[in-house]
């Protein structure tokens, strides 16, 4: 298959840098995909690295942290957790306005998905799959802990992120090969479709997006099978493809704090041909280093307050694809030596926090 190849406004090729706070801590909090929990995990105790473990629902997929006020948001399979980063306890589990009927594990139950709270902690938005239709964006009131509004968006939000600004929200619908933009004021909802590649297969196409990464600048990351990396501009709602060298189905993503991309694939799926690898791409120059993998990862962030100061990416184990494991593997972006840590169930998805 050809790699359509656009060409990229000079805007959107400019060097990303991650946003403020990404990898900043020293406790790296993330859900227990298989579990009911999450964990909060001390990344520099290789043989006794989970701290403490908090109950918050069912099937965890997603968390977002707001450190001014010191809350946690989990979305779960039940509802969405609130936990006190202090006390490290679960204080509500609210009920979803679309809430599902049967509990259940895996990237096909319904619930919530992706999730982001506004710069200003009153307002979280969560990602809800529903079985059978398509999915909506829940906001969710702080002041009240419960949910007011819902928007239809496209099929299975795998990832929710929110723009630099906090004045936009975008969703990247997996199933529908969609990105939908909503503005956090009035709610206008504008769908785009993303599909490099084509729509050929529909479902069972695995050239979908799955996760993005938000640069400092707005612009939107989103790689497709180690193939092709989406260069999308929120402003324009269009987007331009760049060539990857991985080949290998992607999944998470994370910038980094010197402008690079860290890419996890997890191995030859659907028209990708190479292993699991981690792929780390200078988004000035376009050229990356592929580091092969023996496990699939869900998710890539960077970890800047490592205790020698080197920076690492940490990858979660608990791959929705293929692989899933009971870890987290940590990266030295300089030497590239791999640390595996031991998290239980099926970690998937985790951000830094400030003890």
């Amino acid at each position: 298959m050809s790699l359509p190849i656009r060409l990229a406004d000079k805007d959107t090729q400019n060097m990303a840098r991650s946003i403020p706070g990404t990898g900043n801590g020293n406790v790296f909090v993330v859900t227990e995909s298989s579990a009911d929990r999450i964990a909060f995990v001390d990344l520099s105790n290789t043989r006794t690295p989970v701290q403490t473990e908090t109950i918050v629902g069912a099937a965890p997929w997603a968390i977002a942290v707001h450190e001014s006020t010191r809350r946690a948001y989990v979305t779960t399979a039940e509802g969405l957790a609130v936990v006190d980063l202090d006390s490290r306890e679960r204080i509500a589990l609210a009920s979803y306005i679309d809430q599902p009927t049967d509990i259940a594990y895996g990237e096909y139950r319904p619930g919530g998905t992706g999730v982001v709270v506004t710069p200003d902690g009153a307002t979280v938005y969560a990602g809800v799959h529903r079985d059978g239709r398509n999915s909506t964006v829940e906001r969710f009131d702080a002041a009240s802990a419960s949910f007011t509004d819902s928007f239809e968006v496209g099929d299975r939000p795998f990832d929710v992120q929110i723009s630099p600004s906090g004045h936009e929200l975008y969703t990247i619908d997996h199933d529908s090969f969609t990105v939908h933009t909503i503005s956090v004021g009035d709610h206008t909802v504008v769908r785009t479709e993303v599909a490099p590649f084509g729509t050929e297969l529909g479902l069972l196409s695995h050239y979908k997006p799955h996760y993005a990464a938000v640069a400092e600048d707005g612009t939107l990351y989103l790689p497709f099978q180690g193939q092709g990396l989406v260069v999308y501009s929120p402003e324009s709602h269009e987007y331009a493809t760049e060539p990857m060298t991985a080949d290998s189905h992607q999944h998470g993503v994370g910038l980094t704090a010197d402008g690079r991309l860290l890419v996890v694939g997890v191995g030859p799926i659907g028209g990708a041909t190479l292993g699991p690898s981690l792929t780390i791409r200078d988004l000035a120059t376009g050229s990356e280093t592929v580091l092969p993998l023996e496990k699939g990862h869900e998710n890539a962030t960077e970890w800047l307050d490592a205790p020698d100061g080197r920076p690492k990416a940490v990858l979660t184990g608990g791959s929705t694809s293929r692989g899933p494991w009971d870890g987290i593997a940590v990266v030295d972006l300089e030497s590239h030596v791999l640390t595996e840590i031991p998290v239980p169930n099926m970690p998937q998805m985790g951000v830094f926090i400030t003890d």
